[in-house]
């Protein structure tokens, strides 16, 4: 558990950096984009590593806490549907990014959320509940804080068909194959 909790304070605290030391990072970046951006990539792939491994590992010995009604995972599955198009969505900018304003944030929340109803360990609530509790103060947060451009496609409503066509795509990928792949869990086993 300690390797899991220790890859969520890298990966979950550099990106909130901006949420609590805005000012710290705009002079980072000032001083050197390019380094801040490598910065930034290097704490966040460790800390993805150490979550990966940390769950592996934790799954070998998991505490349950709470275990749901099979029929969980139909909702869970309906929840997951928007993630990836919600997840692309800045970069492809159209209706979808306008009417959800921070699309990446809601795709997170839905993630965890959903992951939520289905697993039950502590790890399952250590790792997910992490996620959902950052994207929610991370929302909040950036009612008071300028936003970054991102880079991306320009705004078309073609993008809005381009998003859902990927993201439903993507979608299917993960459920036939990735997630299983990925994680070792087959989501409709």
């Amino acid at each position: 558990m300690l390797i899991l909790v220790l890859g969520l304070i890298l990966f979950l605290g550099i990106h909130s950096v901006a949420i609590v030391a805005l000012p710290l990072r705009n002079r980072a970046a000032a001083f050197s984009e390019m380094g801040w951006k490598l910065f930034y990539a290097i704490i966040s792939l460790a800390g993805l590593w150490l979550i990966a491994r940390g769950y592996a590992q934790y799954r070998l010995d998991p505490y349950i806490v709470y275990v749901t009604p099979v029929w969980m995972r139909h909702l869970a599955a309906l929840l997951l549907l928007p993630v990836f198009i919600l997840f692309l969505a800045p970069y492809f900018p159209g209706r979808i990014k306008r009417v959800t304003v921070h699309p990446q944030l809601i795709a997170v929340k839905l993630w965890a959320v959903s992951h939520l109803l289905v697993n039950g360990t502590l790890g399952d609530l250590v790792l997910f509940g992490s996620f959902l509790a950052w994207a929610v103060v991370d929302r909040i947060s950036m009612k008071r804080r300028e936003q970054r451009p991102l880079p991306g496609a320009p705004a078309s409503a073609y993008n809005d068909v381009i998003l859902v066509i990927v993201g439903l795509a993507l979608y299917g990928a993960t459920v036939v194959w990735g997630h299983q792949w990925l994680i070792g869990v087959a989501p409709f086993s």
